[in-house]
Order: structure tokens, then sequence, then C-alpha cells
């Protein structure tokens, strides 16, 4: 090696680094975007949404319009479904509505290609245990007008009879 080598090396010096000073602004908004991100995640956790807001009996499986809607409309049909076994009627806005089996309906004679002819009534479907009424013109309630509306099942066992029964309601509002 030659003196010249050490020279040089000596004169290249390696300087410590520093470093870098983090910036307050940025670290809060880090922050910031951090404890949101946390907050979303935790809302989405512990949301109750669906059926589980509901809070239904365990003797009626789902109604519709859904408890407490907001934007229903006027010619919504009304329904419940009822756990098997079940029968019952719905009363709309304090007016119980008749109720036919389906069974009973389609029990009349039509022509094939004929539609069946279903009474401005809640509709009992056996097999699945739904109640359904559809607003109409001839009805008991031809439309719901804008507003709250309130709607109670009331149902029991098919074989206890309806001095057993039990009503659950709700409301929805129509816009």
């Amino acid at each position: 090696m030659s003196g010249n080598d050490h020279e040089e090396t000596a004169e290249v010096m390696v300087e410590p680094r520093t470093r870098r000073r983090i910036d307050p602004s940025l670290l809060l908004v880090s922050a910031v975007i951090a404890v949101g991100l946390v907050l979303v995640a935790r809302g989405f956790l512990v949301s109750v949404t669906g059926e589980e807001r509901s809070d239904l009996p365990a003797t009626i499986e789902s109604v519709a319009p859904v408890p407490d809607a907001e934007q229903a409309l006027a010619q919504t049909n009304v329904f419940a479904d009822l756990a098997p076994g079940y029968t019952g009627v719905l009363v709309i806005d304090g007016v119980e509505i008749e109720t036919v089996d389906l069974s009973e309906v389609q029990a009349s004679p039509v022509e094939p290609g004929e539609q069946v002819s279903i009474p401005p009534v809640t509709v009992f479907e056996p097999g699945n245990s739904t109640l359904t009424y559809t607003p109409s013109s001839n009805g008991p309630v031809p439309r719901f007008d804008p507003g709250i509306h309130r709607v109670e099942v009331i149902h029991w066992r098919v074989d206890e009879g309806r001095q057993r029964a039990r009503s659950f309601t709700w409301q929805f509002v129509v816009v």
C-alpha cells in the first residue's frame, strides 16, 4: 500500500446518519385515520340489521313490510310468515281483515287458462303458514295513505284454537 491510499481513506469519513424528524401534523392525520378505521370496523361488528333487528317472536318467521320501515309504498302487501302449525288473522290500522284459506279458494272449478279469483281479504296458505293481504279498491283497506300504519298479527296453533292466541304488532311508514 502506498501512502496515498491512506490519505484518501482518511479524507472520506462517513458522517453519522441523522434521523428524520417526525412531522407532528402528519402524525396527527395518521392517528385520526387509524381511529376512524377502528370505529368503522367496530360499527360493522356491532350493527344489528334485518331479522335480528326486528325482534320477532319464535312463532313468527318474518313479516313485511319490515317493522319500522320508513319508505313503504301505498300498494305494498302485508305479509306474515308464521311457524309451521300456526294460523291467524291480520289487523290493519284497527280493522280485522277476514281470512280465507287458499285451499278453499282453489277448490272452486276453474276453466283451463282462467285465473283464480282471490277475494280482497287476507289469504292464509296452510302449506307455508303465511298470511297475505294485498290492498285493493273493493277491500277493507283499499290502499295505504301516506303516514304511519299499524299491523297486528293475531296467531295461534291450529290445534289449540283462537282462545289461546298470541299477537305481534309492528308499524311502517308509507311515503
